[in-house]
């Protein structure tokens, strides 16, 4: 780092944010975090004295202009995060999934470019692709989205990459499904679900079992955006790129939980499902334009999670702040055309 950067992240409190925010000022950035914090205020009072020295917090919406213009303001680098997130939840009200997935995508490159920002990092989704059976799920492949949450995500895409020039840096990261400990814990996440249900009822139930499920481990996800922020902006810039290791079917992902937990008298019960949705992706693309080399695992994530119950985390894991679906059936609001008619 040549100077102490200014990064915003958007959804800088949520389920990946309230890990990558202390790792970004761990790292020695100055971090503003825009959030509406709708599911608890738990990535800030995980935060230490220290590490808030060098935050700004803003709990804002990021439909409001006024809000992104305020929070745009000497930030070098976009980090942007906060989104309606999962195929479920998305399609519990789609024109809310619209609003923030892809309208408030454009106000904020809009803004972000006409407030010199240099760098835009955009969290999009694997789920973009759909079903495929392709042995290789390359970027250069059509995505075929099934769902509002995903035909958003695959839409904002284009928005960043149409954004990208010579002096702003755009980047889209399609990551799997994430999974691993984060002080705003996600318990509808298919590892970290299972992982409870291992641990507290001693069954792990698995509906269907033979879908693919590509996932990457928070550790790797809070390193690979760190790791853009600094890469050459050459390598990088208007580029799209897949992230995530293990494209394992549901019952083996079970398997390998009730493994790692070896200890522990967990059985696997398998029942059928409506819900086919498999797809599978090949992460070489950025392995080998930026060198990056996994950390994490699932099993790695699985360990940790189990570290953190055992000691008391989470005492209710059926508390609705750990389930995206169930805060977005109590608290939600389309209020962009409100912003905008003032």
């Amino acid at each position: 780092m040549t100077k102490q950067q200014t990064v915003l992240v958007t959804g800088g409190f949520g389920y990946v944010g309230s890990r990558l925010t202390p790792h970004l000022l761990d790292l020695g950035y100055k971090v503003r975090v825009v959030d509406l914090c709708l599911y608890g205020m738990y990535g800030y009072d995980a935060l230490t004295p220290k590490q808030k020295e060098n935050l700004e917090f803003l709990k804002q919406d990021i439909r409001n202009p006024e809000a992104v213009h305020k929070a745009m303001k000497g930030i070098d680098t976009v980090i942007h995060l906060a989104a309606i997130s999962n195929d479920p939840t998305g399609d519990v009200d789609e024109r809310l999934t619209r609003q923030v997935n892809f309208d408030a995508v454009g106000l904020l490159l809009s803004v972000a470019k006409k407030s010199g920002v240099k760098r835009f990092i955009n969290a999009s989704s694997s789920s973009v692709f759909g079903i495929k059976h392709e042995s290789d799920v390359t970027e250069e492949l059509e995505p075929e989205p099934l769902t509002a949450y995903s035909r958003y995500k695959m839409l904002s895409e284009w928005l960043v990459v149409s954004a990208s020039s010579p002096e702003f840096t755009t980047v889209n990261v399609r990551p799997a499904t994430i999974c691993g400990y984060s002080p705003r814990q996600r318990f509808d996440l298919t590892v970290n679900k299972l992982t409870a249900d291992a641990l507290r009822k001693k069954l792990i139930t698995v509906h269907g079992g033979q879908q693919r499920r590509p996932n990457v481990g928070m550790e790797d996800m809070i390193n690979l955006y760190g790791n853009l922020i600094e890469t050459k902006s050459e390598l990088i810039n208007g580029k799209t790129f897949n992230f995530g290791f293990e494209n394992l079917k549901v019952i083996e992902i079970a398997e390998l939980i009730k493994s790692e937990l070896r200890d522990l008298p967990v059985e696997i019960k398998v029942t059928s499902t409506t819900d086919n949705r498999d797809y599978h992706i090949t992460s070489k693309k950025v392995l080998n334009t930026i060198n990056y080399k996994p950390v994490s695992s699932i099993a790695k994530e699985v360990m940790n999670l189990r570290k953190q119950l055992d000691g008391g985390k989470f005492a209710d894991i059926d508390a609705p702040d750990h389930y995206n679906m169930k805060v977005m059936k109590l608290d939600r609001s389309h209020k962009p055309y409100q912003f905008l008619s003032q």
